[in-house]
């Protein structure tokens, strides 16, 4: 083994000092990698026609000039890695004749240097490649927040430490009136941030910025400036509008203060708290009604670790006036009489309207039944003539002229009666039936007539106008031939004339 490797040292200077035969040597790269990552250096060799790779090695020089070999790929004697490196390296591919890539398997910040990367070739001599690699870490920061109090003299109310390769630079994002001191060393830097502690400041805020050229923008660590000052408590719910026998009041202790107060006394000087009141937290509640032994000056202390404050507030409790209850009396009096005079208005005009809606039906209703009976009366009178109609002839033009007026009366009757029954229905009974005046005589002669009005069912106008056209016949054909005396109907002279006795002799 020692052979071996001093064969190998001995190669090593050979091709080291062999100048005349090198081929090339590239000029330098720069290479950035990450700690506690792995880190891939670059190396391939393009064979040319009639050469051979011998051997490869990669070898590191640290910054004080000190050289030391990594690993070796031998045509012959194969793959050897050196101390200090066994199983931190190795190479990318499983030929390293054709593809002589390293690898640093976990980089570290001790693995910043220049690597050199050898290549021996038959017959045409070396190859080198270097390459300059920088280590960076990613910044690691904290913020640590200060508890401040009012009061205190000018000091620092945060700090901001941060590491990493290349050293991070810090600042801070705040409105806050106060100044930042920067301190380093080799691998650590610290940031502080002076102020005057006010309670106005508490919660305000103070970020830290941590730069790096490894981030595209700046690390942001945030924080609020944090600020302790003693209760600042004021009494509320009192309005001046207290009086006796009003329930549901309660006093209450609102109060600031950081950190927030949660310890709270009620008292009242002079005496001790009323019967009939519980504290409850930061309320002082009356259970019952007032009275007027509640007066007093009621006192609140709210306590932090801060301290203590006392806040007061005097109670007076007045009794309502005499004045004031009757008029409180009076007012609910006149409401419920204006209630009362609107419900009977409103009961009274509903009574109405039902009452004038009775009417109109009641009259309705009677009008209707009285015309009934003169239409059964019309149609008695209308069946007796025309019974006489059927059982005798008659040439008496009385008679006649008596039938037609029954005609044209029951017509007019009973339209009237249809007129009447279709206005009931439109109106809904809402008003009452016009009255009727029916005659005996033609409705021309009366001055009535209109249109739908003595015109009998059943009979057309053609009918009525030939009624009265033989009636003016007869009673012409009568008063030319014969004469009316003592009851009887005598024939008029004439010489022409044949005479039957009533014995059925010709005179």
């Amino acid at each position: 083994m020692e052979a071996r490797l001093a064969w190998v040292c001995l190669l090593m200077a050979v091709i080291i000092t062999a100048g005349v035969c090198s081929e090339s040597v590239k000029p330098i790269e720069t290479l950035r990698a990450f700690a506690d990552e792995q880190t891939r250096l670059p190396c391939v060799f393009n064979v040319q026609d009639m050469q051979n790779v011998v051997q490869v090695t990669w070898s590191r020089e640290q910054s004080d000039g000190v050289k030391e070999p990594i690993i070796t790929q031998h045509m012959t004697e194969g793959l050897q890695e050196f101390p200090g490196f066994n199983g931190q390296v190795r190479f990318e591919s499983l030929d390293p004749f054709k593809d002589s890539t390293l690898v640093i398997l976990n980089t570290k910040e001790s693995d910043q240097a220049t690597y050199t990367c050898h290549i021996s070739t038959f017959p045409t001599g070396n190859f080198e490649k270097k390459i300059r690699l920088s280590v960076w870490r990613m910044p690691i920061a904290m913020l640590e927040p200060i508890i401040l109090e009012e009061g205190q003299s000018y000091r620092v109310a945060a700090s901001c430490r941060a590491v990493g390769l290349p050293l991070p630079q810090l600042s801070w994002d705040t409105d806050l009136p106060g100044q930042s001191q920067n301190k380093s060393s080799d691998d650590v830097v610290t940031s502080f941030f002076y102020l005057h502690p006010l309670r106005s400041l508490n919660g305000r805020r103070l970020d830290c910025l941590v730069w790096h050229p490894a981030l595209k923008q700046p690390q942001r660590h945030s924080n609020t400036l944090v600020v302790h000052y003693p209760p600042d408590p004021v009494v509320v719910g009192y309005d001046q509008s207290w009086s006796v026998s009003r329930k549901g009041v309660e006093l209450r202790c609102e109060s600031g203060g950081n950190p927030q107060p949660q310890n709270f006394t009620w008292t009242r000087k002079g005496s001790g708290l009323p019967e009939g009141v519980t504290v409850e937290g930061n309320r002082l509640v009356f259970t019952r009604p007032l009275n007027k032994t509640d007066e007093g000056v009621y006192e609140c202390v709210a306590r932090n670790r801060m301290g203590a404050v006392r806040a007061e507030v005097n109670v007076e409790i007045p009794v309502a006036s005499e004045a004031a209850r009757l008029e409180a009396s009076f007012n609910n009096l006149l409401f419920i009489i204006v209630g009362g005079a609107a419900g009977g208005l409103v009961l009274l005009m509903v009574l109405i309207v039902l009452l004038v809606n009775r009417h109109h039906r009641r009259k309705n209703r009677k009008l209707k039944r009285e015309l009934s009976e003169r239409n059964d009366e019309i149609n008695n009178l209308s069946r007796q003539a025309s019974m006489r109609r059927l059982n005798s002839v008659s040439t008496d033009p009385r008679i006649q002229t008596e039938e037609c007026a029954l005609i044209r009366l029951d017509s007019a009757l009973k339209n009237s009666f249809l007129s009447l029954e279709d206005s009931d229905s439109l109106h809904g009974n809402q008003s009452p039936l016009p009255s009727l005046s029916i005659t005996a005589g033609p409705p021309r002669e009366a001055g009535i007539e209109k249109e739908g009005w003595g015109k009998r069912e059943g009979v057309t106008e053609g009918e009525e106008d030939d009624c009265t056209a033989n009636s003016y016949q007869l009673s012409e054909a009568l008063s030319n031939h014969f004469h009316y005396s003592n009851g009887c109907l005598r024939p008029k002279p004439h010489p022409n004339a044949i005479i039957l006795h009533p014995r059925g002799q010709i005179i």
